[in-house]
């Protein structure tokens, strides 16, 4: 019997309660990970964006793939195990990760601080392995905060706006959120949050050079960034080897940093120290507005405290309808922290750019 991480969001978590709680799907993409599972094993369940524990499912089945929809019209989680609940929590009685007994108990975030992301490795996924001894003390944690738990509260209309609401497109239906605007938000273009973005640029630049890449950055960054980063000779284009219309062109030369390929884009990044979160965003939107055809990875890179704030803005109603495919399917999140992590990672060069899958969060 193994322990496995099974994420929900606060809207999958109110549809797998709202169904008959036999089922936990996964995405496609998760099939590798979910052919290690065996009956027996069982899933330790976490609702991101309130940060809590909520549950266990005992895995009753060898994983099967279907598309029968279960949860949505929609289905997307077509990987899927049949299970029993052994504990299921209202969210008012899930446990709060960030809860001192909690989080030094548990050895993937003993030893970190609360406000960093470097702990998150192991919740970045479902169905990531945790250890033996992880597993057994958030099972015996849930099954006691089941019989007589203490009551976390949970503001109600901010968890409501969390849930998020639908939306159709032609050819699906996709999750979307309305941020609320906080009119004490102002751009934090202060000095110090300017230099730490150009240290992130400089960063995913070497990462990038190191992986065999040739990098782009707009011209108005790079005498700030070659103050951090010193590349090698042809390393760092002076012009783009793209054939597209001089507006599309004018769009790309404003991303942050590219890493291309001879002459294709493999990844963008887009480096957001602002509170407002909107210019790389809107950047990566028009960006498939005018080729939707592209296919390029595409990533927010932000401080982990900016995270949510992400998220939110990907899923905005606007960003759902682009005729390749939803924003939030095509760009995920990076926070500075991460960027430093692989940034240390040893024999770069020996690694390919799916490395970045490890530390990216989908909204």
């Amino acid at each position: 019997m193994a322990y496995y991480t099974d994420l929900f969001s606060p809207e999958t978590y109110e549809a797998f309660t709202q169904s008959d709680q036999s089922i936990s799907g996964f995405r496609l993409r998760q099939k590798n990970a979910a052919s290690k599972i065996r009956p027996g094993d069982k899933l330790v369940c976490y609702v991101t964006k309130i940060s809590r524990w909520i549950g266990i499912l005992e895995v009753t089945s060898e994983y099967f793939e279907s598309n029968t929809p279960l949860f949505y019209e929609d289905d997307p989680f077509v990987i899927r195990f049949r299970v029993k609940p052994l504990v299921w929590l209202a969210k008012e009685k899930a446990v709060p990760i960030h809860e001192n007994h909690v989080w030094e108990a548990l050895s993937f975030t003993q030893s970190h601080d609360k406000n960093s992301s470097h702990w998150t490795g192991k919740m970045r996924n479902s169905l990531n392995p945790l250890s033996m001894e992880d597993g057994r003390f958030l099972e015996e944690l849930l099954e006691r905060q089941k019989i007589d738990g203490h009551i976390y509260e949970l503001d109600e209309a901010q968890y409501r706006k969390l849930v998020g609401q639908r939306i159709r497109r032609e050819d699906k239906v996709v999750s979307v959120s309305v941020p609320q605007e906080d009119e004490l938000e102002k751009e934090a273009r202060d000095e110090q949050t300017i230099r730490e973005s150009y240290q992130i640029q400089a960063l995913l630049a070497r990462i990038g050079e190191a992986m065999g890449f040739t990098i782009w950055l707009p011209r108005s960054d790079r005498s700030n960034i070659i103050r951090e980063w010193t590349p090698n000779d042809g390393v760092l284009l002076d012009v783009l080897p793209l054939n597209y219309d001089e507006t599309t062109l004018k769009t790309i030369e404003q991303i942050d940093v590219l890493w291309l390929q001879r002459r294709s884009i493999v990844r963008a990044f887009e480096i957001e120290h602002s509170t407002a979160i909107y210019s790389g965003i809107l950047r990566m939107a028009d960006l498939l507005a005018l080729q939707p055809n592209m296919d390029i990875r595409l990533h927010i890179v932000a401080p982990y405290s900016r995270k949510e704030k992400v998220m939110q803005e990907i899923q905005r109603p606007v960003f759902s309808l682009l005729e390749r495919a939803p924003l939030s399917e095509i760009c995920s999140f990076i926070s500075y922290d991460s960027v430093r992590e692989l940034s240390d990672t040893q024999h770069l060069s020996h690694l390919s750019d799916s490395v970045l899958e490890e530390y990216a969060e989908e909204a």
